[in-house]
């Protein structure tokens, strides 16, 4: 799981609350994580294959390419995959090599690969898991920004610099502070370790209490847009606004039944770091209560990855694609070349939800279906939403050259 007590742990003369936890069924404790980390890792990796299904077409016109928040969703699962390796390989350590973390607790001691572990192990899990909170803060500016003024595809490489950017900067002057002087001599005291918790949770609350008002406004924006196309509001209209409010639904209610436990765990911490004694007949909920929501962090932090790709995808099914030419034509770099040649499921881009802005090519676009701003209305809220029965808000006209029409997917 995804804490900063893991590095606070690689000090030998830790605080009592973090020895508290800890040392606390240590064995049974890795257990849970790994058994938890490695069903979302197997699961989230089959539900972004290549699927040999696909999902039945009922109109003429080719699918569009992805925005960046089709790509920004694809990283967000990459980077859960990957600080789910470090909390399995972490783990794992602790379990069939009992001497080398006892050695973490050996002040002054000559050998280092025990704090290198116990510190590398550390970052890495929580490098990629903070990653994975700043790309879902830029999922909800990608999407808000699409629909009010139409940001492209090229956006995605400055949402790149500033996620890693602060990821980096943010777990290295963390642990900078918690580790001074060095690490076999960490300070004492609550004081010089809160920087290191500012920045481990700072990007976990932007997303808490940033990322729903993103989307309420979103959804907002886009309702606007789709009464203004034709100055009516119709069933089809009503029911795309209910599938994109359900699509941010599910992405907040997984982000919040994953890692609101953290901040309860942590300012429970924090309070029995600010006792005299811990071990006070008088603390002993307070206690329980850090225990069970410690062992709740062990299970539900790895699990987001998998919960995420429900939230993103649906679920994709088991029928996995494995020929090569399929892995060729679903080629990250080529995929948004070509989504419209491909005849089977395309987790990147077939149940992604799709802010289609940059389909700026769609022939026989009309002028009474642009925005304000000049932008085709249909192009700013292009939305896929995932399981059967999509819906698929399509720029371009019919063939008897009506207005833009609804296709079912």
């Amino acid at each position: 799981m995804a804490s900063p007590r893991l590095e606070t742990f690689c000090c030998p003369n830790r605080d009592a609350s973090t020895e508290f936890v800890i040392t606390f069924q240590p064995l049974f404790f890795s257990a849970i994580c790994i058994g938890s980390a490695s069903l979302s890792l197997i699961f989230s990796i089959l539900q972004l294959l290549p699927k040999r299904r696909g999902y039945r077409r009922l109109g003429q016109y080719p699918l569009p390419k992805p925005a960046s928040s089709s790509r920004i969703l694809f990283i967000i699962s990459i980077c859960d995959i990957l600080g789910c390796t470090g909390i399995i390989v972490r783990s794992s350590i602790w379990l069939g090599m009992p001497n080398l973390v006892r050695g973490i607790n050996v002040a002054n001691n000559s050998d280092v690969w025990p704090e290198v572990f116990c510190v590398g192990s550390a970052m890495w899990i929580q490098l990629f898991f903070s990653a994975s909170f700043w790309w879902t803060f830029c999922y909800a500016v990608d999407v808000f920004l699409v629909v009010k003024r139409s940001a492209g595809i090229s956006t995605i490489i400055l949402y790149h610099m500033i996620t890693w950017g602060l990821a980096v900067l943010l777990c290295v002057e963390g642990v900078a502070m918690l580790y001074y002087p060095s690490i076999s001599s960490c300070e004492n005291g609550l004081q010089h370790a809160i920087p290191h918790y500012i920045t481990t949770y700072a990007p976990l609350l932007l997303v808490l209490i940033v990322n729903p008002m993103l989307f309420a406004r979103t959804v907002s924006a886009v309702t606007s847009l789709l009464k203004g196309r034709q100055g009516i509001y119709t069933e089809n209209e009503r029911r795309l606004g209910t599938e994109i409010k359900i699509r941010f639904f599910k992405i907040m209610l997984v982000f919040f039944i994953c890692w609101l436990p953290n901040i309860i765990n942590e300012s429970l911490l924090f309070y029995l770091e600010m006792q005299t004694d811990i071990k006070a007949g008088d603390l002993k909920n307070i206690r329980n209560a850090a225990l069970i929501t410690w062992f709740i962090m062990g299970i539900l932090n790895p699990m987001s990855g998998f919960l995420n790709t429900l939230a993103f995808h649906g679920w994709t099914g088991f029928k996995v694609d494995c020929s090569l030419q399929r892995r060729r034509e679903l080629a990250w770099d080529s995929a948004s070349t070509s989504a419209a040649n491909v005849g089977g499921y395309n987790p990147i881009v077939g149940s992604t939800l799709l802010y289609q802005s940059h389909v700026q090519e769609a022939k026989n676009m009309t002028s009474k279906n642009m925005t304000g701003n000049g932008q085709p209305a249909s192009d700013a809220i292009s939305v896929l939403s995932e399981g059967k029965g999509h819906v698929w808000l399509q720029s371009g006209e019919n063939g008897n050259g009506n207005s833009p029409v609804y296709q079912g997917w």
